[in-house]
């Protein structure tokens, strides 16, 4: 036997309606809004933390980049300086107190070096310098120095030393030093000679300067 009724609605046929004032389009596009929303806010999300990854990455690429080796310091002023004996040594006679010679200063590299004093280990013997000390001298511009040595005590002069030798007086922006300079052969021979003409042996022509 057939039944004859009302024919019911099925799942899901009831027509869904909008609450409140808004009609039922309104209700179904409200949500589809906030998609793209939500999505530009991923986005942005994404990208701020892209960048400080990026900027992380490079701030310690920098911090740890190799770094250039700190630059030698600058060689001690002995290392750079050469002094040579020029020759031109004055003849003196005997009595003479006084007597002379030329020397090169030199530097191959390196800052400039003063000059700041130029001595000898005898006291019986003095020197002074033309140009007068201190003096630079520079790489690649030697310096012509007159040297003059003054007799303090013929009694006292070594007329034979084997290897005389200049102390001069160095400073560079590294160190100052004193430095003894042997000038050669050349310079004992002709200091011998100097020394003896002014101070003949077995006389005591200046026991003393005055």
């Amino acid at each position: 036997m057939n039944a004859i009724g009302p024919i019911e609605p099925g799942d899901d046929t009831y027509e869904t309606r909008a609450t409140g004032t808004a009609s039922a389009g309104q209700a179904w596009t409200q949500p589809l809004r906030s998609r793209p929303l939500l999505t530009r806010h991923r986005r942005t999300a994404l990208a701020l933390a892209t960048a400080a990854a990026v900027g992380a990455a490079g701030l310690s690429l920098y911090l740890t980049r190799p770094r250039p080796p700190e630059p030698p310091p600058p060689l001690y002023p002995s290392q750079t300086v050469a002094v040579t004996y020029k020759g031109e040594m004055t003849r003196p006679r005997a009595g003479d107190r006084s007597f002379s010679f030329t020397v090169s200063l030199s530097q191959d590299s390196g800052p400039p070096v003063s000059v700041r004093r130029i001595t000898q280990p005898t006291t019986a013997l003095s020197v002074t310098a033309a140009p007068h000390t201190p003096f630079t001298v520079k790489s690649g511009t030697p310096r012509t120095a007159r040297i003059t040595m003054h007799i303090r005590e013929c009694g006292n002069v070594q007329r034979n030393a084997g290897l005389p030798f200049l102390v001069v007086t160095l400073r560079n922006v590294r160190a100052m030093q004193i430095q003894s300079f042997i000038l050669g052969s050349a310079y004992a021979k002709d200091l011998s000679a100097a020394l003896t003409a002014a101070c003949p042996p077995n006389t005591d022509v200046m026991s003393k300067t005055p």
